[in-house]
């Protein structure tokens, strides 16, 4: 367990000096917001310690005295040179008006803790101050600044013959004597005060003066890189950039552009149904055409038809085309097609189904028959994307209805073969006939039978009538017999009635099967030709060519700005990619 320490409190009292203590007898009250009135001094009080800085002070202030004393008054121009800095150090300090002014340095909003600062520094001096205010006046009046760091981190040391302080133990110092100031001693020191002339500096000056170096040598190099990095900038980027800016503006050739604007249509499909019918009318319905279109305008075979109608190659290899973009004399296809690949844009919008395309060239008119003849090329090109697909589907329909009207008209040359071979027309009808003539035979046959059956019911029947009835009968029973026999006819052998009844039926029924193939087939040749219309496109153009008045290429000012990009991010890249292997080789 340990205990705290206890640091006794020392009270120093306030004693005006014999010299001061008439003018302090009347107390008149500070200015400021507190009046503090001065004690008069006691009869008898011990005068008031001085600290080891008011004895160098007085010792300083002696020191010139006891000089001027001891030598003589003849001085030397080494003396005269020494006294000039002096001089001149001692100027400065001279007090001004407003510095000295007591109402000046109520303005100046001094805190208590100055103020008491300067009222113990003023008591040091042995300053006769009635107040704050007035101690800060009369130490600006000897040339003291009572704010000095100096003045506040002195250590007092009391003289010999000290009193005991209230409420305290003795003073440490009370039994030493009293020392003598004696002129030319003074307190041993840590450093050697350095005359204006001495050419040693302390340690304070020789750090700030290499700090001032080290700061000098580094500002020094930043502006050394600072100059590379602006070279090698001016040297990857500005120059090339510069360059770059040249081409654009003086030597580029200006070239114009004519933009247009075409689409692609389909028959309305007034047949159609299915799910190929809601597609109709819309952008995806020809969305493959138009993306053929657009592969084909940006092929080389476009290219070269349109070498041949108007001259592709010879209009981009004049004389009068700045380098970069001219043809040699005798370019190659290849060639001719890396500037038509480049002067001929073309772009498929699938939201809108538009496809758009800008045609430059050197002359305006020249670009606006480009762009005429290119869309004609588009439109022959689309005609002949589904030509042969319609001309296929009708050929084969053609086919079907011609196989099924042959087929039909052979039904009917059997038909009439068949009723031709029996010289019966209707063998059914004729076999019907006799079989009701049979059965009409049978029934008279029947009623003659009943007739004579009744007669012979008499005892005495008419004999003649008898005769009559029984010869009906065997007439009809004859007849019946022949019947008989012409239906057992008809019924037997390679050229009977059922046997050719029954080839008539087979024919016409082959017949029919071949009329409703033939309607089949017409109907199907109807659907080909209705489905072939539907397939036509038609290539509308919404926005015509149109020559241009002014140059729309080279853009001078963006392509400017996008070289100076381009440049800066490869710079950047391999400045990088430098810094990044040296810190890898130095670690």
């Amino acid at each position: 367990m340990t205990t705290k320490p206890k640091a006794r409190k020392f009270r120093i009292k306030r004693t005006l000096t014999e010299e001061s203590a008439p003018q302090a007898a009347v107390a008149r009250p500070l200015p400021g917001p507190k009046a503090v009135e001065m004690p008069e001094p006691e009869p008898g009080a011990m005068p008031p310690r001085m600290t080891a800085r008011e004895r160098a002070a007085k010792r300083r202030e002696q020191a010139p005295q006891d000089d001027a004393a001891t030598t003589t008054d003849q001085s030397t121009p080494e003396k005269q040179a020494e006294d000039k800095p002096a001089a001149r150090a001692e100027s400065p300090a001279a007090p001004t008006s407003d510095a000295t002014d007591i109402e000046t340095i109520k303005r100046e909003g001094l805190t208590g803790r100055q103020l008491r600062m300067a009222r113990r520094v003023a008591q040091k001096h042995k300053l006769p101050a009635t107040s704050d205010f007035e101690a800060v006046r009369l130490l600006r009046e000897k040339g003291i600044d009572p704010f000095a760091a100096s003045n506040t981190l002195e250590l007092v040391v009391p003289k010999g013959g000290a009193a005991q302080h209230e409420g305290g133990a003795p003073d440490a110092f009370e039994n030493v004597p009293a020392q003598r100031k004696q002129p030319g001693r003074e307190l041993p020191r840590t450093s050697t005060p350095l005359s204006p002339t001495s050419t040693e500096m302390s340690p304070a000056e020789r750090r700030e003066r290499e700090i001032t170096q080290i700061q000098r040598d580094i500002m020094r190099r930043r502006r050394r890189k600072l100059m590379l990095l602006m070279t090698r900038l001016a040297f990857f980027v500005m120059l090339p950039t510069a360059i770059a800016g040249y081409y654009f503006y003086v030597v580029a050739t200006p070239m114009y552009a004519t933009k247009s604007e075409f689409l692609i249509l389909q028959a309305d499909n007034l047949g159609g149904s299915g799910l190929g019918g809601l597609l109709t009318g819309t952008q995806f319905a020809t969305s493959q055409d138009s993306i053929a279109t657009q592969s084909y305008l940006q092929s080389k075979d476009a290219m070269l038809r349109l070498d041949q109608d108007v001259g592709f190659k010879s209009h981009f290899s004049q004389d009068w085309i700045d380098p970069i973009q001219r043809l040699t004399d005798d370019p190659t296809n290849e060639e001719a097609y890396a500037v038509y690949k480049k002067n001929v844009k073309i772009g498929y919008d699938p939201t809108e189904g538009i496809i758009r395309m800008e045609v430059v060239a050197a002359d305006p008119e020249i670009a606006r028959d480009y762009s005429d003849h290119l869309i004609s090329y588009a439109e022959q090109r689309i005609n002949n994307l589904s030509q042969q697909k319609r001309a296929d589907q009708m050929r084969d329909a053609m086919q079907g209805f011609e196989v099924a009207q042959a087929e039909r008209r052979n039904a009917q040359e059997a038909l009439v073969q068949l009723q031709q071979r029996g010289a019966i027309l209707d063998p059914e009808g004729v076999i019907a006939g006799l079989r009701s003539q049979i059965n009409n035979m049978e029934i008279q046959l029947q009623e003659k039978e009943l007739q004579l059956a009744a007669l012979m019911d008499n005892e005495r029947p008419n004999q003649a009538r008898v005769d009559g009835v029984q010869g009906d009968i065997d007439r009809i029973q004859n007849l019946l017999d022949d019947l008989n026999e012409k239906m057992v006819d008809a019924s037997k052998g390679e050229n009977s009635l059922a046997q050719m009844s029954v080839r008539i039926q087979m024919a016409q029924a082959d017949l029919a099967t071949r009329d409703l193939m033939l309607q089949s087939a017409l109907q199907q040749v109807e659907q080909t030709r209705m489905e072939a219309n539907r397939q036509v496109r038609y290539l509308t153009t919404s926005v015509l060519p149109v020559a241009s008045q002014e140059a729309s290429y080279p853009r001078r000012f963006e392509n400017t700005i996008l070289a100076f990009l381009v440049f800066s991010g490869i710079y950047l890249m391999f400045s990088l990619t430098a810094s990044i292997l040296r810190e890898q080789v130095t670690s």
